[in-house]
């Protein structure tokens, strides 16, 4: 029997494929490997009913070459100090493949959300970001978390209530923190932004029409058929924006069940049947699988795990189907899986990559709170009157009177939303194509995985030997 390795280990075992592919110093890229810093702590939780419970709860920081670092927190029973190492370390290498100026980190609380109640919650969030300021482990320029599986806006926004409440300076501490409800500072667009970022990331991988031909599948998303693991956020809005390409969605799941229709799934419908029964099961039309695990081996041209790590293992891996794998979660293939995967010639689209759509858009909602202007604010006006301005002298010139519905829209100024997947969709493609030509330099020989951990390298070590700290 095959024995995985630990989450860490696989992360530095990817790296250290692609850092045989690069010149830089054994000292270097001993540096950019390593943990810089962890904390651990435990502190009480007062339950509803009285009783005392010790959390456990960490944060690490990969790396700040670049400050602050960037992570998410979760929530989870299955948060350990390996986790959140191996999670800031894909952190610090995604953020420099889609160029955000940022290091890596990770936090997370070992909890299950459905064991307590939202006081209790609120409790625990409360009290985490507290152990994180006495540490120094949380500022606008130092360290800055974000949502990740099992939090959302609601946690961000107690976070953000508590660091107002003990900083000493006010003036950009709503920066503290990223994926906020917009009334307190998050940005149009970060809800859907990981998943949007997969969508984007999916659309530019099948556009390749060299890449498609050696999958022996058409260029583009139409037609193709989709499973996605996970239907939380990031799932939903990947399966989502698939569909409305033209995807056909076949398969779905999550923890409690998964669901099979070789002639599609609505997944707004499935997700509101989920809504009103608790469970993706029974859905009208469908067929109930056996166990959640057992969508991840649907015959498909696209799969997309979009849960937790280490989901397609050397003990399922021969019986995945699918042609091509986009990771919407962080580290769903291990790094064993990958290589048999590989052998296969199954196309990889890595999470250091296909995840970044989330701290992207946290990026611009960090900008957003240190700049205090919303995006848009300032040039909406400007470019509807000047798009109006254009249109009138066009309908001047032909004397043509334009129909509302196709001059509304040409005319409408961009908003802060539209502005935020613009800059996402421009970020997803620049990175995938830089990605694709490092791998394209060294043919069959690497996979988009460690073509991606190569530009991280790179440029991650181009941030020290700027700083004059390696030769």
């Amino acid at each position: 029997m095959t024995v995985e390795a630990k989450f860490t280990d696989q992360v530095n075992r990817n790296f250290d494929k692609a850092a045989a592919y690069t010149n830089h110093s054994p000292g270097l890229l001993k540096q950019i490997k390593i943990c810089n810093s962890v904390y651990y702590m435990t502190f009480p939780l007062k339950r509803d009913d009285g009783s005392i419970e010790a959390i456990q709860a960490w944060r690490a920081e990969h790396s700040q070459h670049k400050t602050p670092v960037k992570g998410g927190i979760r929530y989870s029973m299955a948060v350990s100090e390996d986790e959140v190492m191996a999670l800031a370390a894909l952190m610090t290498y995604k953020c420099a493949i889609v160029d955000v100026p940022f290091g890596g980190g990770k936090g997370g609380v070992k909890v299950s959300r459905l064991n307590y109640s939202q006081a209790e919650l609120e409790r625990i969030t409360r009290r985490y970001t507290y152990e994180l300021f006495r540490k120094n482990f949380i500022d606008p320029g130092i360290d800055v978390p974000a949502p990740d599986y099992g939090t959302g806006p609601q946690e961000m926004a107690w976070i953000l209530d508590t660091y107002n409440s003990i900083a000493p300076s006010k003036l950009d501490s709503i920066a503290c923190v990223t994926g906020k409800p917009i009334s307190q500072g998050g940005v149009r667009g970060r809800i859907e932004a990981t998943g949007r970022g997969v969508f984007f990331g999916l659309r530019e991988a099948c556009s390749d029409r060299h890449d498609m031909k050696q999958l022996g599948m058409n260029v583009g998303i139409d037609g193709k058929k989709v499973v996605v693991q996970g239907l939380g956020n990031v799932g939903y809005h990947a399966a989502k924006f698939l569909q409305e390409a033209g995807a056909i969605v076949v398969g779905l799941s999550e923890r409690e069940g998964a669901i099979y229709d070789q002639k599609g799934l609505d997944v707004c419908k499935v997700f509101e049947h989920r809504r009103e029964t608790h469970s993706i099961v029974d859905y009208p039309g469908a067929q109930n699988l056996n166990a959640t695990g057992d969508v991840l081996e649907l015959e498909c041209d696209i799969l997309v795990p979009a849960a937790l790590e280490n989901q397609i293992t050397m003990a399922n891996v021969s019986r995945v189907r699918a042609k091509m794998i986009g990771e919407a979660a962080n580290g769903p293939v291990t790094s064993e899986a990958h290589e048999a995967l590989r052998k296969r010639n199954v196309m990889i689209l890595p999470d250091t990559y296909l995840n970044a759509g989330g701290v992207t858009v946290s990026y611009f909602e960090w900008l957003k709170n240190l700049s205090h202007v919303r995006f848009g604010r300032m040039d909406k006006r400007f470019e509807e009157a000047t798009n109006t301005k254009i249109l009138e002298a066009i309908e001047l010139a032909t004397g043509k009177k334009l129909t509302d519905n196709i001059f509304g829209p040409i005319a409408q100024g961009a908003d802060e939303e539209d502005l935020v997947n613009s800059g996402l969709e421009e970020t997803m493609i620049n990175a995938y194509r830089e990605i694709r030509e490092i791998k394209s330099q060294h043919g069959d020989e690497i996979g988009l995985r460690t073509a991606a951990f190569i530009v991280a390298i790179n440029k991650v070590a181009t941030s020290y030997l700027e700083l004059g700290i390696f030769p």
